[in-house]
């Protein structure tokens, strides 16, 4: 797994102008709303950003986990960015492991290469890039 901590950049990766462009539109939405609204909040105010921007993106997307070759089931991302970045959002006191092996099995299950966490819960936000 290839993660990348809040506000460090380890040399070239995947979709990084993309990515760089939807932390900027999750810094407004932090900066304007700031802490201590519910999960579904940020996700609506960052749709109303990244749409703005002229970024193409959808919400509570509904992806397949294959197994094998068949569906086992699905799941439903809370934000896909331009068809190839997986947004997830938190609204926390603190990211833990659970919060990434979540994202990361996100990634391999819909076959996306490249991954946000990002935590509006406090008073910086807080956001964690990954590479499947």
């Amino acid at each position: 797994m290839n993660t990348e901590g809040t506000g460090t950049k380890q040399g070239i990766y995947p979709e990084q102008e993309l990515t760089g462009r939807v932390l900027e539109a999750a810094f407004a939405v932090h900066n304007a709303l700031g802490a201590g609204f519910l999960e579904k909040v940020y996700e609506n105010a960052l749709l109303i950003e990244l749409r703005g921007m002229g970024i193409a993106c959808t919400s509570q997307q509904s992806l397949q986990v294959r197994y094998k070759g068949s569906v086992v089931g699905d799941y439903q991302a809370d934000t896909l960015v331009e068809g190839g970045v997986l947004l997830e959002l938190k609204a926390c006191t603190a990211l833990d492991s659970n919060h990434e092996a979540q994202i990361m099995n996100y990634l391999r299950a819909g076959g996306i290469k490249v991954g946000l966490l990002l935590n509006f819960g406090r008073p910086k936000l807080e956001y964690r890039r990954f590479v499947a």
